[in-house]
């Protein structure tokens, strides 16, 4: 490995953030590699029940973590406020909606840890299923977002006519890049958060394990591409 990449792998796991995204793609892998291991086996032994129980603890690990994630959340939702004035007013709308869901996502996922770890009593299932949805509703928010962006994208290379300068198009095509690669990072998401959810509900309950591994490390390495170019990616 090149001694700039190294340095950019240790700057990026000394954060918290970094380290998440890096826990997160290990996470998925080793289900997506368990659960193809495992075939149809319903409970299954060597390799991949040790490969689906590290992934579970990897999932543990993140879900303890953030707790602590609160704050910065908040500071991001205040920071955003109600949206930049000059920005489209439908955009601004389903983001502060998408910063509400996320606000409201990371307490009670917390009250859910607390009732499985016996800290408070409370019915645990009741919130696990309450902090999915949100999650779900700000997967589907953010969509909505994007798609609205690149609606705006298609108007503006319209209203700039067939010829615009190199650097509008070059920037244009970027942010188009962007806004797709963050559709299918949260489709992937979408898609395992409504599995996640109550049977009875869509596709609740109905994939197997290496299907959920595969969504995740597709959205984990969508994370981690955008990050490297400077993008942000807030999977849970």
């Amino acid at each position: 490995m090149a001694p700039s990449a190294l340095s950019g792998l240790v700057a990026a796991l000394e954060t918290h953030r970094g380290r998440d995204r890096a826990v997160r793609a290990l996470c998925y892998g080793c289900q997506l590699a368990g659960g193809a291991l495992a075939g149809p086996q319903a409970s299954p032994s060597g390799l991949p029940g040790s490969l689906l129980a590290v992934s579970a603890e990897l999932s543990a690990c993140r879900t303890a973590l953030r707790l602590f994630d609160d704050l910065a959340m908040l500071r991001y939702s205040c920071g955003y406020g109600l949206g930049p004035k000059d920005e489209d007013g439908l955009v601004r709308a389903l983001s502060v909606l998408c910063n509400v869901a996320n606000q409201l996502y990371y307490p009670c996922e917390h009250v859910a840890w607390a009732a499985d770890a016996g800290i408070i009593r409370a019915r645990a299932q009741k919130w696990w299923t309450l902090s999915m949805g949100l999650w779900a509703l700000s997967l589907l928010l953010g969509i909505l977002r994007s798609l609205r962006v690149l609606c705006q994208l298609r108007k503006l290379r319209q209203h700039n006519g067939r010829t615009p300068s190199p650097q509008s198009r070059k920037e244009v095509k970027a942010q188009v890049k962007a806004e797709v690669l963050s559709i299918l990072a949260q489709g992937a998401d979408l898609s395992n958060a409504i599995h996640w959810l109550p049977p009875g509900f869509l596709w609740a309950g109905r994939f197997p394990p290496w299907l959920v591994g595969l969504l995740g490390t597709v959205s984990s390495l969508i994370g981690i591409y955008q990050a490297s170019r400077g993008g942000s990616s807030e999977a849970a």
